[in-house]
């Protein structure tokens, strides 16, 4: 397509003087992008390689004024619009054939939706009921009595346990496990005996789980993941968790039982939590912070324990002078010392 063409795709403004014919044919990164390609900066830390960058054209925020070589198309998010551009040159997604593969295992009650695609060596148990459009991958299982709505994308290798609930347009990616037994054990006489979990797990409209994460289900009652939230790969939710609406779990978050997390709640990577905490909605908890008590909405959050982050920022800038203040102090005391020696006994 053209400059011209793909501004118009974006909802952007091309800079004056720019050539709207020029072909661009490709996208790419700032520092791969080649002549005939389009780029993107989002990031005011980039700004040295869009200025370097051999792209055509760059996607680049209203207010950007510098001078670069790439021709400038304005717009609103030039993340966002540079995703839609990928997708226009990107080969076209891969199709799943309706209907259920030979190799499937399908209990003669289970309910396909219209356009339902049951991939090789997948399970699905008796009681299920799949939603329109919806594609179970292959080797996955789905079991008794579970319920998933339309348009659902379950990747290969998938485990849904009993009774679950999925809503639609859901993404569980590769080795996720919904449903697994909730870490629940109480001693008695020297031995650990478990505490039978009975409760389900419910996924919400328009969630995406990533690989190889786990929702365990409930003691009683559900764990709940709220509609739009979005989890990362290799984290851990436990029983009777309660995630709000349109969330964010980056990658290695652990969330104990009992936790209730509000609604536009970001957990950065290796965020921990200790169980029967809450945490209001709009907060935000740094990489590798731990959360061990109530979190008061719409603030930041860094540390171990996890504190507002102007604290442990205060917090650390003290500790980086810990040395300072040692010598400080040593040389305080060897000043002391010499007084002490220089005063004449019985003064």
């Amino acid at each position: 397509m053209t400059v011209s063409e793909l501004a118009a795709l974006v909802g952007g403004q091309l800079a004056s003087g720019a050539d709207g014919s020029a072909k661009i044919s490709g996208a790419a990164a700032l520092a791969e992008a080649l002549p005939g390609e389009v780029t993107f900066f989002g990031n005011p830390k980039y700004l040295p390689k869009l200025r370097t960058s051999r792209a055509t054209a760059a996607l680049v925020p209203l207010a950007f004024a510098g001078e670069v070589p790439a021709m400038c198309i304005r717009c609103e998010n030039p993340t966002l619009a540079f995703s839609k551009v990928v997708e226009k040159f990107a080969p076209p997604p891969v199709f799943f054939a309706p209907g259920v593969h030979p190799t499937a295992v399908v209990a003669p009650d289970v309910k396909l939706g219209a356009g339902a695609s049951i991939q090789p060596h997948a399970v699905i148990e008796a009681g299920v009921s799949i939603g329109d459009g919806t594609v179970i991958g292959a080797h996955s299982y789905v079991g008794h009595e579970s319920q998933i709505g339309a348009g659902c994308l379950i990747h290969p290798r998938v485990t849904i346990g009993f009774r679950c609930k999925i809503g639609s347009r859901v993404i569980l990616h590769s080795g996720v496990v919904l449903g697994g037994d909730g870490f629940g054990f109480e001693l008695q006489n020297g031995r650990h005996v478990k505490i039978p979990q009975i409760g389900i797990v419910q996924v919400d409209d328009d969630v995406e789980i990533g690989a190889n994460s786990t929702v365990d289900r409930a003691r009683f009652g559900r764990t709940w993941i709220g509609e739009g939230t979005k989890i990362d790969n290799l984290v851990q939710i436990g029983h009777n968790v309660v995630i709000g609406k349109h969330c964010i779990l980056c990658a290695f978050v652990g969330v104990s039982g009992s936790t209730k997390l509000g609604d536009y709640v970001t957990l950065a990577g290796q965020v921990g939590t200790v169980g029967h905490v809450e945490i209001g909605d709009g907060v935000i908890v740094g990489a590798q912070s731990g959360v061990s008590k109530v979190l008061a909405a719409k603030q930041t959050y860094m540390g171990s324990p996890a504190v507002p982050a102007r604290e442990w920022k205060e917090q650390v800038a003290q500790i980086h002078s810990l040395h300072k203040l040692r010598a400080r102090v040593a040389h305080l005391e060897q000043l002391l010392g010499e007084r002490e020696k220089s005063i004449p006994s019985g003064t």
